[in-house]
Parts: structure tokens; sequence; C-alpha cells
């Protein structure tokens, strides 16, 4: 597009501070600035996984941020002072766009005091705690962990529902997984690339218009289908979906509260495409019991025997409690990022249960236009209305025809308001 010929002064402007926006947090790497090195594991396994690991602030201190923390927080501050000067302090876009500036301040000013008791306050601001609850005398994150638990403990014995045997190498994924994505973003195009990799801890991750695939990691066909939903149609898709905004740029990159709402939205996919499964849920459940057992004290090797009782390995062990740790110490408060799984779905699910209940089904598509956030959604109907935000272009198919979408929540809706342990009690001599 020719931006001189197609838009108007206030897109124009619109578009260049939204450029200014994406540039700025470009070398902003949150996980790439709290990971631990090999090294922290070794001397972890080398002391017989009974010494914590050797991470304290001056470990972080050794590895400095690529970029300067007191430049970058000006150049957000004075990007936000722009947005106001040029569109107004209660522009809807500017609103959005000033909140993503706050936002990004408050992520340097976590990486700025990794090792130390901010950087798990902080973080607790960005992503949550697992103490919060969804609303005033609701469950909170920890109780929906434990419930959870207790429900799978119920069915985990069952041959049934066992995992399928992992044969997969990572090359036969990338090749399942490629053809599956080429039948939804386009075969031939490589508008989405799969690829083997060695430098990442998950057996998968998303990139803009990729997905890596850890080369020692193995899979089943049910993985393969779980990676096709929560990393391409949700997370890929929905940063395609953000890069192809001819005005809105800042919607191909998120901020922490379009994580939560992100990943909420991809385990919501898992579900709703039937690519979950009980080990899936168990892992995103004991996530968040871990984290919640770190906030109440516990430290590293407490974490790390907790999974190793859940039945995982030393060295899965050890992969999931240096996520709870990363960027803190290990016997600091935990990051709280990986909440957004649970935390987002609730949120998500809640959120698609009332658009249908209010007859706002045009709603619901809109939180695949980007990096969306929840709490922008009206916003965002506003700004598509108006031709500064694009529909989405690439959208699953259980979000293109909402016909069945709707008639689940509508059901849903009416089962909310039955009373389980009534259900329960007169159920029980047929159960």
């Amino acid at each position: 597009m020719n931006l001189r010929e197609e838009l108007d002064d206030y897109q124009l402007t619109v578009r260049a501070l939204s450029d200014r926006l994406v540039e700025a947090q470009t070398p902003i790497r949150v996980l790439d600035a709290v990971k631990w090195d090999d090294s922290i594991r070794q001397g972890f396994f080398d002391a017989h996984c009974k010494r914590l690991p050797q991470v304290d602030q001056a470990y972080y201190q050794s590895r400095p941020l690529a970029f300067d923390a007191e430049a970058k927080k000006r150049e957000f501050q004075d990007i936000e002072r722009d947005i106001t000067r040029q569109l107004g302090q209660f522009n809807p876009v500017g609103q959005i766009m000033r909140r993503m500036c706050r936002e990004y301040r408050m992520v340097i000013r976590m990486l700025e005091a990794r090792g130390t008791a901010d950087f798990g306050l902080i973080s607790q601001e960005l992503y949550g705690a697992a103490t919060d609850a969804f609303h005033a005398g609701d469950p909170t994150l920890a109780d929906l962990g434990l419930m959870l638990s207790d429900y799978l403990n119920n069915i985990a014995d069952r041959s049934d529902l066992q995992d399928e045997p992992r044969t997969l190498t990572a090359n036969q994924a990338v090749e399942l997984l490629q053809s599956r994505l080429d039948g939804v973003f386009g075969e031939g195009e490589g508008v989405v690339r799969v690829f083997e990799s060695d430098g990442i801890l998950a057996d998968a991750a998303a990139g803009a218009d990729y997905i890596k695939i850890r080369s020692d990691a193995m899979f089943n066909v049910r993985d393969i289908k779980a990676l096709e939903v929560h990393e391409g149609l949700v997370h890929v898709g929905t940063t395609l979906n953000g890069l192809s905004q001819p005005i809105c740029t800042f919607l191909a990159k998120g901020p922490p509260s379009s994580t939560v709402t992100q990943e909420g939205l991809a385990i919501l996919m898992e579900v709703i495409a039937f690519a979950s499964y009980p080990t899936r849920l168990r892992k995103l459940t004991n996530r968040t019991r871990a984290i919640h057992l770190a906030e109440e004290g516990a430290d590293f090797l407490d974490i790390f025997q907790f999974f190793h009782d859940q039945d995982y390995s030393q060295e899965e062990s050890y992969s999931n409690a240096s996520r709870v740790f990363r960027g803190s110490t290990p016997s600091g408060l935990p990051f709280t990022k990986d909440l957004s799984y649970l935390k987002g779905f609730i949120l998500i699910y809640n959120y698609i249960q009332l658009a249908v209940r209010k007859g706002k089904l045009e709603q619901i598509p809109l939180l695949f236009c980007g990096k969306t956030t929840l709490e922008d959604m009206r916003t965002l109907r506003q700004l598509v209305d108006e031709g500064l935000v694009a529909p989405p272009r690439y959208l699953p198919e259980q979000f293109r025809d909402l016909n069945a979408l709707s008639a689940w929540m509508c059901f849903s809706n009416f089962l909310n308001h039955l009373s389980l342990d009534r259900i329960e009690a007169d159920y029980a001599n047929i159960l």
C-alpha cells in the first residue's frame, strides 16, 4: 500500500505512532532475558539435584540486556507523550497504544529487577498471581489448579486414556505439521514455515511466520494436532493478522496483557477443536500449582520434587521448575507468566459466553485481529467500524461459522445455573 495515497492524515498519524511503538519494542525479548543457560542445569545435576541452582542477581548482571534500559524507558515515555499530543487524551486507539507504552516500561523495570524480589512482584502485576480471583467470592487460579488435578486423578488410571506412544521424530513432525498448516495458510506460498531447532526449551515454539520443533523431541499424532491448533492457528495466525494491519500495526506485537488473552485463546481452541487431552491439561494445572507453591515460599528444590512426584523425569522436573524461577532466584518469588494459560482460558470462555448471551456475536472473531487484549475488544469493534483495524484474514473454522459455538455457549449459559452438588446427589443411584 502507498500510504500517502491510500490513507488520510489522521490514519497516517495513527500508523506513524503505531510503527514507532512496534520499533521501540523490537529488542525487548523477555524469555531470552530471563532464561538460564545450560551451565546452570549441568551444575544442578552435577550436585545430584541436592543443591539450589547457582543463580543470583550477579548471574543476571553478567548477562546484560540487549538494550539500554533507561534510554528505552524514555523512548516509550516520549511515544506516549506524542500519542496524547497528536491524538488527544480520550482517542480510543491512542488509549490502547498509551497502555502498551506503560506496559512495556513495566516490562523493562521487571527485567532490570532480575534476581531481586521486585522481579516477582512486577511479574504478578503484569501476568497475575495464583491467588487472584476471577470475581469476588469466586475460586482463585490456585483453587482451579487443585480442582482440575482432582478431576484428572479420577481418570488417571484408565488404560483407554493413556497417551499414544511418541514415535514421530522431529523431522517427521515437521513434515506432518507443515502439511497441515499449508492447508490453512496456503501451500507453496511459504507463508508459514516449520523447521527443526536445537535452541528451544519447549517441544515447539512459534514465531511471526514460523514454528520451531525441538530437534531431540518425540511426538505422536495428537501432539501434532495440538501444535497445529495452538501454535499455528492461534499464535502464528494472530501474528499474521496483526502484520497485515494497514494502520494499527501494533496489533502484530503483544505486551503481557495480550499474552493472557492469546494463551487463553490457544487453550480454548485446543478444547473446541478436540485437540486437548488429559496429559496436556495436567501439564497446565501443574504449572499453576507450582507457581502457587513458590508464591507460598517453596524453593527450587521443593518445586523440582513436586514435579518429580507427578511422575516427571529428572530432566523434565528441572525444565518445569526452571520455568517457575527463571528471572528470579531459586528461592525467590516466581515468574508468573505460565498462569496465562488457565487464566486466559477462563477469561476468554466467559467473554464468548457473554457475547452470545447479549447477541454480540460480531465481537468474537475480533479476538483474532492480532495480538489483542481482552479489555480492548469493545474499542476494537469501534476501530473496525471506522476502518482503522482490518478484520482477521486468517480465522479458524470454529470462528468463521459461529453456529456451533453459539449453540454450545447457549447450553453452557443454562448449565451454569445448575447445582453440580445437587446433580451429583440426584445421580448417585445411576452413576
